[in-house]
């Protein structure tokens, strides 16, 4: 259930509400937008049917929440969540700004880190990414270089200042990886793994919560909201494709499902259009969609010389490509209504 205040409450007559809420056995959150302050109720909503609430100073109307989701679904938020990351909030995802992640798939060593990481920014990108624990299909595959490439991922983020978002797997990880990181990324394969969800919900770091392989729109919410329910609200949802009957790309990419979480929930929306596509050349074209479908970001994969990559080298962008990219987006952002600003094209790095 939401509670709707009026335009002019004061935070008196918030707390006022909050404690009639609370004494009665549920939670709130409140969240405050410029117009309107919305107090969700969490918990059984047969405990509110006698609580008069809408004579309750300040008060202009009370909601049922049908849907199952309740802390994601869009009712529960005044605005639309803007997700604050690193120090000083060196990064935002949602909002008038268009964010972008790039980096590597894998961190292989030191020099590719900073290279890349050093390129991305110098194009334009807000945020770094790169794997340290690998969730591979083969157990003989790369599994990335664990704590060593989250030393590596902190070392370059104090050089470059962009923030870190790497994926974390067990639930045994995750203080380890939140030490290091500042954004912890949950991957497909453990989207619905409710135990890591409930621990992330527990730790003071966004979550990027990538979108399972087969999980429909509300299994990807009812996820996001085993994380919130935890008390950690800033999540991020990603769009990455999902499994269907076609074989000419490496997923499908799930347009659609972009503007229909627009609606149904307040939390940011990006799209990662390497896993989606599985190809380099596809990458660009799918991002300028997910850009013109209202996404709020995108997470890209960038490697200095992908023939040679670990894991992922056929879906990663050189460091040039990336600069191309980049320009690329500038017209469907501005179309879109979001700021992409971007570094002069002759203060770039434009590595081959």
């Amino acid at each position: 259930m939401i509670i709707v205040t009026r335009p002019n409450v004061s935070d008196a007559e918030v707390d006022h509400i909050r404690e009639r809420v609370e004494t009665l056995g549920m939670r709130t959150h409140v969240s405050r937008g410029e117009r309107r302050t919305i107090i969700g109720c969490i918990g059984d909503e047969a405990l509110l049917q006698e609580a008069a609430l809408l004579s309750l100073p300040g008060v202009e109307s009370v909601t049922p929440v049908m849907k199952p989701y309740k802390l994601a679904s869009r009712e529960f938020a005044a605005d639309p969540s803007v997700v604050r990351i690193g120090d000083r909030a060196a990064a935002t995802i949602g909002g008038r700004r268009l964010a972008v992640i790039a980096g590597p798939c894998s961190v292989e060593g030191r020099e590719m880190l900073r290279d890349s990481a050093v390129a991305v920014r110098d194009a334009g990108a807000g945020l770094l990414r790169g794997g340290a624990f690998k969730p591979r299909t083969s157990p003989y595959a790369f599994q990335g270089l664990g704590e060593a490439a989250l030393r590596m991922l902190a070392e370059v983020r104090a050089e470059t200042g962009l923030p870190v978002v790497t994926e974390v797997m067990d639930t045994r990880q995750v203080e380890l990886v939140a030490e290091y990181a500042d954004v912890l990324q949950v991957g497909a394969r453990n989207m619905q793994n409710f135990s890591l969800l409930s621990e992330l919900g527990r730790v003071q770091r966004p979550v990027l919560l990538k979108r399972g392989l087969s999980a429909t729109v509300k299994e990807l919410l009812m996820a996001a909201e085993y994380v919130m329910a935890q008390g950690n609200r800033d999540v991020i949802l990603c769009e990455r494709g999902i499994r269907t009957f076609e074989t000419a790309t490496r997923n499908t990419l799930d347009v659609a499902a972009i503007p229909v979480l627009k609606a149904e929930t307040h939390l940011p929306v990006i799209v990662d259009p390497s896993h989606a596509g599985g190809r380099a050349d596809l990458v660009a074209p799918l991002s300028f969609a997910a850009v013109a479908a209202g996404a709020d970001g995108l997470i890209v994969e960038v490697h200095p010389d992908p023939l040679r990559a670990l894991s992922d080298g056929d879906q990663s962008l050189t460091l040039s490509a990336f600069v191309e990219l980049m320009h690329g987006l500038q017209p469907f952002a501005r179309a879109a209504g979001r700021d992409l600003p971007l570094p002069e094209r002759g203060g770039l790095r434009e590595a081959a």
